[in-house]
């Protein structure tokens, strides 16, 4: 789907599907959601410029994703999608900037595109020039991470309490068991989400290195400054990425060391009943054979010393733990 945002007298217009050369020269940005070929081919034409593929996108090396084509600055990262939902994932996404046109390719929606784009028809103003869309759609996307952000500190904390109050052994053993395995499941997410966003928060570092670089080709001296506002925020961002980062990784480790030792004290309980066991079992194996010359088998009180000594010798070893604290 191919979207024109005009500004023309301080009126933002918008505009759907393929349209004439001349009105797609003046739109300021043109937003290509999983273009067809008649799409692509339309604006390259209009603008003079080539539009990367979705496989040139989709490559990782710096030389396919920031680079110059003529007076044209094309720059690609892969951006977080999905978060408030289960079923997220990354996406690359191309920006083509030129003097007049910014255009973005893109085969998914992150929301802050359409928060932008909300945000575009009540104020025209940013959109006054292709650089600044740019640099006001990266700093929606800013925000947005950040929000996300915040979201999993707030997820954390409850799997860091859920981890920490079962270690203690409040709640019964099937909640706990449940507490923990949806504990896990969490920091699982989490742990997910944050490397996604640490990725995008990646990739929008190494555009806004590569934009200061070109300024003079595209960025206007009075959106410079935006420019060095959002690097700071970025900067913090991605330090609160990596300490949420190391916090999911202590969390998880605490949580699968509590399950281990609750696994090694089921394991003790059973070494210790089998233990326990065994002489018992070994005495009834005894007088359990049928040999015909047995003395024991013409004792009066066989059976109950039999028994006595079964006993006997399994609680002997239970006492012997519990002296030495092993139970």
């Amino acid at each position: 789907m191919l979207t024109t945002y005009t500004v023309e007298n301080g009126v933002l217009s918008l505009r759907d599907g393929v349209q004439d050369v001349q009105a797609l020269r003046r739109a300021v940005w043109i937003d290509l959601l999983q273009p067809t070929l008649e799409e692509e081919r339309a604006v390259q034409d209009a603008l003079n410029l080539e539009i990367p593929t979705r496989e040139e996108m989709q490559e990782i090396e710096s030389s396919s994703r920031l680079y110059r084509e003529g007076d044209a600055l094309v720059t690609t990262a892969s951006f977080l999608f999905g978060a408030d939902t289960n079923d997220f994932g990354s996406t690359p996404i191309s920006f083509v900037l030129t003097g007049q046109n910014l255009v973005t390719v893109r085969y998914a929606t992150p929301r802050a595109f359409p928060v932008f784009a909300a945000r575009c028809q009540k104020g025209p103003i940013l959109l006054s020039s292709p650089d600044a869309a740019m640099l006001h759609l990266i700093e929606q996307i800013v925000d947005r991470l950040a929000d996300i952000l915040e979201r999993i500190g707030a997820d954390m904390d409850r799997a860091s309490q859920a981890t920490f109050r079962n270690a203690r052994g409040i709640p019964a053993a099937g909640k706990r068991d449940r507490d923990l395995k949806d504990a896990l499941i969490t920091l699982g997410q989490v742990g997910e989400v944050t490397s996604r966003a640490s990725e995008t928060l990646l990739g929008l570092s190494r555009i806004l290195t590569f934009l200061t670089a070109e300024k003079s080709v595209a960025i206007r001296k009075e959106n410079q400054g935006t420019i060095k506002t959002l690097v700071r925020d970025l900067r913090s961002l991605t330090e609160h990425a990596n300490f949420l980062s190391n916090r999911a990784t202590f969390l998880l480790d605490a949580l699968l060391g509590m399950t281990n030792v609750e696994q090694t004290a089921i394991i003790k309980t059973f070494t210790v009943v089998s233990v326990a066991l065994m002489p018992p079992t070994l005495i009834a194996s005894i007088y359990g054979m049928n040999f015909q010359h047995m003395p024991e088998l013409e004792w009066v009180l066989g059976y109950p010393w039999a028994l006595l000594l079964m006993v006997a010798t399994a609680v002997l070893p239970v006492w012997y733990f519990k002296r030495k604290g092993w139970l």
